[in-house]
């Protein structure tokens, strides 16, 4: 039947008889009806009953009438109650609609067993949506902060990021510091102790290695030993450390000096959902491509002629099988005998090669148009009054005219990257029972080595798509020389890489972490803002907007903070570039900051020295 049009058109709802068993037949509908449909009797209905109805015990006695105690519009409309005896339809209703029981049949009557209760998932789904429907202005306020402070935190990096790293720096060597003094002083506690680590052997419960002194005395050792290579570090790559730090405050000039790019997330964002959606509309027009087929099913093949019926005949859903009362057309899947339909699982391949492929050419062109914005940045002798105008949408537009088969080609080559991953994850799962040791062993490290190649691949199609937007060479040849030249700045490109994580993780938790707890504390009721109207009270679950909040502002700062880290990467093989390629002579003066050169003892001899700002 089809609720909703023809004969039906007055019911537009559906009405499963036991709910439960869409869930618990799963696997029986799998291996004997090969059907997607859920095996329970189904009939439209007007309208969704929605209060509670129990069979009265009067309608057990032998001359008691069905068609006082039974409600017609629930029945399949074959059956007659005024004429029949034979009830196959007994229910209970709950108020909320979420409980069917079990049905234990019997011949003439019908024995309906307790009501079962179970998880209203609608119901709550209600309430979370009425919490969203009472704060979502405060959640839209909320992300506003969490952008505001990610705005803020990127351009006071000019001033606050030497105060920032060293303070970061000095505090991981304090931390350090304070883990051997709390060792050595576990040490000399359990030092008089008659109790070694050969007494106690393996154990399970750690807490008792705590208790002899080796254990402290190795941590005191290795924390010693990590504490030296830090300060050792610390003294030699000082010079180094300033230099990411003079990048970092470059960085944030650049972005002061071009605003629009910490927007350009939203492009990349609003592209990515474009290629999700097609591939998902693509892939549902694939696995539903085929004719539907139906098959006629007797729920109870004892009455009249329903045994008549095998269960591979079948069907149209809109006839009626008045000769079986309990006969049901159930859909069972799309036909997959065409041409078309026997290469379905071929196609979806393809398509899921095509998703991966254009979300990686859609990262790829956000990388190479911003790091063509930074690039004019560096590469301005004058600063700002050399940056040309609207840099970004320049930069965006030479990306789409001359670089498309670059992107698209290092796209290709990260797709395929990830494709063999998928592949070593499937087989991993449909083998996983059958693997001895040995073959779980190397799964692992094939796992492994293809997550390290993948992360590989991205850092040098990163750098490559820099050197597109800087020089306009092809793509391998740009990642040759990105490659190339970062490798003889091997120790800059490590400092520079880990002081900007440090810095920009440092700075996610400062905008997560900050309205986050500002979150908490208002919509738990802990603190009130004058003139609101708003209380914790409004509120069915306080968490939900709490979680929004926080998912919210990650994902804000996380936009922020690409770009930001961009910036830092472009003008780091400028810098770099402008090392090997300048000297600061007139012909070939040097286009990097004042601070950089003078960290470097570096300057530009002859008329074009102090015209750069700083």
């Amino acid at each position: 039947m089809f609720c909703g049009i023809g004969p039906n058109k007055a019911q537009p709802s559906v009405f499963y008889f036991d709910i439960l068993k869409c869930v618990t037949s799963i696997n029986i509908m799998a291996t004997t009806l090969n059907g997607l449909q859920c095996p329970t009797t189904q009939v439209c209905v007007e309208k969704c009953p929605d209060v509670f109805w129990a069979l009265n015990p009067i309608a057990y006695l032998p001359n008691a009438k069905p068609q006082d105690y039974f409600n017609q519009s629930l029945c399949v409309p074959s059956f007659d109650l005024a004429r029949t005896t034979l009830y196959s339809l007994c229910c209970f209703v709950s108020k909320t609609l979420s409980v069917i029981t079990s049905i234990n049949m019997f011949f003439p009557c019908v024995s309906c067993s307790g009501i079962v209760n179970s998880f209203n998932a609608k119901e709550i789904g209600v309430r979370i949506f009425e919490d969203f429907a009472s704060s979502w202005q405060w959640i839209i306020a909320a992300l506003v902060i969490a952008m505001v402070v990610s705005f803020l935190f990127l351009l006071l990096l000019r001033f606050i990021a030497p105060v920032m790293v060293w303070v970061l720096i000095f505090g991981v060597l304090a931390v350090g510091a304070y883990g051997i003094y709390h060792c050595w002083w576990e040490y000399d506690n359990y030092r008089k102790s008659a109790v070694s680590i050969t007494d106690i052997g393996f154990t399970t419960d750690f807490k008792v290695y705590l208790q002899v002194k080796e254990t402290w005395l190795a941590f005191l050792i290795i924390l010693s030993v990590v504490e030296g290579i830090l300060l050792l570090t610390l003294i030699f790559l000082r010079t180094r450390i300033l230099i990411a730090i003079a990048l970092i405050q470059e960085s944030s000039k650049a972005v002061s000096h071009m605003m629009s790019t910490l927007f350009y997330p939203l492009i990349t964002f609003v592209l990515l959902v474009v290629c999700v959606a097609y591939w998902g509309i693509t892939a549902l027009y694939l696995a539903t491509s085929g004719i539907p087929v139906y098959k006629v099913v007797a729920l109870n093949s004892t009455q009249d002629n329903c045994g008549q019926i095998s269960g591979n005949e079948t069907c149209d859903p809109q006839v009626n099988y008045s000769w079986c009362r309990s006969a049901r057309c159930i859909f069972i899947k799309y036909n997959n005998e065409g041409l078309l339909q026997r290469n379905l699982f071929n196609l979806q391949i393809y398509n899921v090669v095509a998703f991966l492929w254009c979300v990686n050419f859609v990262i790829a062109m956000g990388q190479c148009s911003l790091a063509g914005a930074f690039a004019s940045y560096y590469w301005s002798l004058n600063k700002p009054s050399d940056i040309p105008t609207f840099p970004l949408s320049q930069a965006f537009i030479r990306t789409i005219r001359y670089h498309v088969g670059s992107l698209a080609f290092g796209a290709l080559i990260l797709t395929l990257i990830q494709i063999i991953r998928i592949i070593l994850e499937y087989l991993d799962h449909k083998t996983r029972a059958a693997q001895n040791p040995c073959s779980r062993f190397l799964m692992c490290c094939l796992k492994c080595c293809f997550w390290c190649l993948e992360k590989f691949i991205k850092f040098l199609n990163r750098n490559a798509y820099i050197m597109i937007a800087v020089y306009g060479k092809n793509f391998c040849l740009s990642a040759k020389n990105a490659f190339m030249l970062l490798m003889r700045n091997i120790v800059r490109v490590v400092v520079l890489d880990k002081v900007t994580d440090l810095l920009l993780f440092f700075g996610k938790m400062l905008v997560v972490g900050g309205v986050g707890v500002l979150a908490f504390f208002f919509f738990s009721g802990r603190i009130r803002l004058p003139g609101s109207n708003f209380c914790t009270e409004m509120l069915n679950y306080y968490w939900m907007p709490i979680i929004v909040v926080v998912v919210g502002a990650y994902l804000i700062a996380h936009g922020f903070f690409s770009v930001y880290s961009m910036c830092v990467d472009t003008l780091f093989l400028c810098f770099l570039e402008d090392l090997e390629r300048h000297d600061g002579t007139m012909q070939k003066p040097y286009y990097m900051s004042k601070n950089l050169m003078k960290i470097l003892n570096k300057k530009n001899r002859g008329p074009k020295n102090g015209k750069g700002k700083d």
